[in-house]
């Protein structure tokens, strides 16, 4: 059996000493060259740290806890990738969970008091006061992915949606879509309220906004269609996440709708599934990766320094246009209108 390489030999390798190598490994330390070479060490001998030795020296568990509302949502595997990363490379372990609905969220980030990780990478649907507080008391560091009252005193990361949402209603006013809808989730999320509102700031207050069940492609598909079905059906769509606006999509290819001649869409995320579907999404970029990688160097940093100020980060947004709203610069045709639309109104 191979011997396994020891912290002396990846300290030798780096050209450090051992205890610069060890808080290295363990994200003691800020020095970025000395992590870097210690990492590269590391991965160059195969070095596999004693879990056990390290969480008894350490008094710690080693793992951390990345807790979403949904697991398979696209966006939050982009988040949760580079939440690895970072926190894989400084000696820690991820967990991940669902929060489930708002009580449940307040029981996840109560259950930290159990001792089953070290702290905690949140991204709630909502937020309520009951969360605030159990955030507040939990005994280990929490890092929001979202907005908190800024009394709760926690480090938080959260992206520039209304200044994505005005990108994008500049966007497709470019293009000249003059009937834009927004398709959001449920109002009463953080994410409905802030793209909802952002919405009604650039469009204004008459554009029409619907809500679906949740942010799911299905979800977006029910109301999509009818909203899509409508006498007044709009030009353009402008959905509250890429799912949502896959929903949409769906919806107008039932309906016979040339996209983006006939109907505009365009999606907040801009995940790779968005990349993939057919016609590619126009979609908000909101940063997820960046928002994933601050949000766990946050993190480390409140471990190692649990009374430093509370830093509340916004990622900015950019717009990346494809197919799905790329009419080459032409306008979209005024009496562009749903083939059923038209045989009714040429009987007329």
């Amino acid at each position: 059996m191979a011997q396994r390489a020891t912290i002396t030999q990846v300290a030798q390798r780096a050209g450090v000493s051992i205890a610069s190598a060890s808080r290295a490994l363990n994200g003691l330390t800020s020095a970025t060259a000395t992590v870097e070479a210690v990492r590269a060490a590391a991965r160059e001998l195969g070095y596999i740290p004693d879990a056990t030795a390290r969480s008894l020296k350490l008094g710690r568990t080693l793992q951390l806890a990345y807790a979403v509302a949904d697991i398979g949502n696209p966006v939050y595997v982009e988040m949760m990738a580079a939440i690895q990363e970072v926190v894989s490379g400084a000696g820690y372990r991820l967990l991940v969970t669902n929060t489930g609905d708002a009580a449940g969220t307040v029981d996840l980030v109560t259950s930290l008091q159990r001792g089953y990780a070290d702290g905690m990478v949140l991204s709630p649907l909502r937020v309520t006061d009951e969360l605030v507080a159990a955030v507040a008391q939990s005994p280990v560091p929490v890092v929001v992915l979202g907005r908190m009252p800024e009394s709760a005193g926690v480090d938080t990361v959260a992206p520039d949606s209304a200044g994505g949402i005005a990108l994008a209603v500049a966007h497709l006013h470019a293009i000249g879509a003059r009937r834009i809808a927004f398709v959001n989730g449920p109002a009463d999320t953080i994410p409905g309220r802030v793209r909802g509102g952002a919405f009604v700031a650039a469009a204004g207050p008459d554009a029409p906004v619907v809500s679906a069940a949740d942010f799911t492609a299905a979800a977006g598909h029910a109301v999509a269609h009818a909203l899509l079905s409508g006498p007044d059906r709009p030009d353009a769509v402008l959905a509250a996440n890429d799912l949502l606006a896959i929903g949409v999509l769906h919806a107008a290819d039932q309906l016979g709708l040339s996209t983006p001649d006939q109907l505009a869409v365009v999606g907040v995320d801009d995940t790779e599934l968005g990349k993939l579907f057919r016609p590619a999404l126009t979609s908000v970029d909101l940063g997820a990766s960046e928002r994933g990688r601050r949000a766990a160097e946050l993190l480390l940093e409140r471990l190692n320094d649990p009374h430093k100020k509370p830093q509340q980060v916004v990622v900015p947004a950019a717009l990346s246009v494809r197919r799905s709203s790329d009419v080459k610069g032409e306008p979209m045709a005024d009496d562009a209108r749903a083939p059923h639309q038209q045989d009714q109104e040429g009987e007329r």
